[in-house]
């Protein structure tokens, strides 16, 4: 029953804020007091939550190389198969076409489903997928559709500069590494942390599923329609074929696995988002495609999980 309650909850708080939103409860920046809350406080919180109350493997870093190219592959493909298109629509589909919105929407999920165990191997999922979300899906772009050419030597030292910055200066994949270190060190978290971060870990679902809604905004155009469509037309085979591949082929225990379908599962980015709209100026619309494909990953977890009977 819970694996059908879960993604209706969450479904519920989508549809709430979304109302809450049309009928000015919410401004049309407020998003960004959540996005700053979440990223910086709520998800941090619980990421060091699950790592301060459940034991971890190093070897589970194996995850990350599979969450890596799981992320990176559809990049490449997208690139390939749409080169009659222009640039503009080649890099909306490779922008939001990639990567899994992991922190905010599928730990809610696993955690539900699972209990805050389930959090270990996604947040390792997390790590490699955040290394293209982050900033390389948005480099990778940008480099093969030549949107900013001919840059100059100092140019491109900034250019670096700014791709260290978006790593290192984001909070989630800091936490990661610190409690990575940790892990290799054998150092356990304080059990005073664990009880500070807890109320955090638990605000993650609603934040992160208010944050999402407070993003959507309907299409404006038939093309926005359609480039809405293409999204999910490229997602969903891909998110499919990787579950299989993580459920039937890889080297892990049936529930691990089971957390990295889940992953496989997941919609798009908030990082997506926020690169689309510097690149693109097209926020709402990628927001738009967020909210869609949460709703529909929250139908095909549901379905995942009680297929696996893990």
């Amino acid at each position: 029953m819970s694996a059908i309650l879960t993604p209706v909850g969450l479904l519920l708080i989508i549809l709430a804020g979304y109302l809450f939103k049309r009928f000015g409860l919410f401004g049309q920046k407020d998003y960004r007091v959540l996005q700053t809350a979440e990223f910086n406080i709520v998800l941090p919180g619980a990421i060091v939550y699950s790592f301060a109350t459940n034991p971890h493997d190093i070897s589970l870093l194996l995850i990350s190389v599979f969450a890596f190219l799981f992320a990176f592959i559809p990049v490449v493909f997208i690139f390939l198969a749409t080169r009659k298109r222009n640039v503009t629509d080649r890099a909306f589909l490779m922008l939001n076409g990639a990567g899994f919105n992991l922190g905010c929407f599928s730990f809610p999920v696993v955690q539900s489903f699972w209990g805050a165990g389930a959090v270990v191997p996604a947040a390792m999922f997390d790590i490699g997928n955040c290394v293209m979300v982050a900033a390389g899906t948005n480099v990778l772009t940008q480099q093969l559709l030549h949107i900013q050419p001919g840059k100059t030597l100092a140019e491109q030292r900034a250019l670096l500069r700014t791709i260290g910055k978006s790593f290192f200066g984001s909070v989630p994949f800091d936490t990661y590494l610190l409690m990575i270190v940790l892990t290799v060190a054998n150092v356990k978290i304080p059990d005073w942390i664990a009880s500070i971060t807890q109320p955090l870990s638990g605000a993650n679902a609603l934040v992160s599923m208010l944050m999402v809604c407070m993003l959507m905004d309907l299409p404006q155009s038939k093309h926005d329609v359609k480039e809405v469509m293409a999204v999910i037309a490229w997602r969903i085979p891909f998110s499919v074929a990787f579950a299989l591949i993580a459920w039937f082929l890889l080297p892990f225990s049936a529930s691990i696995r089971a957390v990295m379908v889940i992953c496989a599962l997941a919609p798009i980015a908030i990082f997506s988002t926020l690169f689309t709209d510097k690149v693109l100026g097209n926020a709402k619309l990628a927001g738009f495609s967020l909210a869609i494909t949460a709703m529909i990953s929250l139908v095909m977890m549901a379905v995942a999980h009680a297929l696996m009977g893990v």
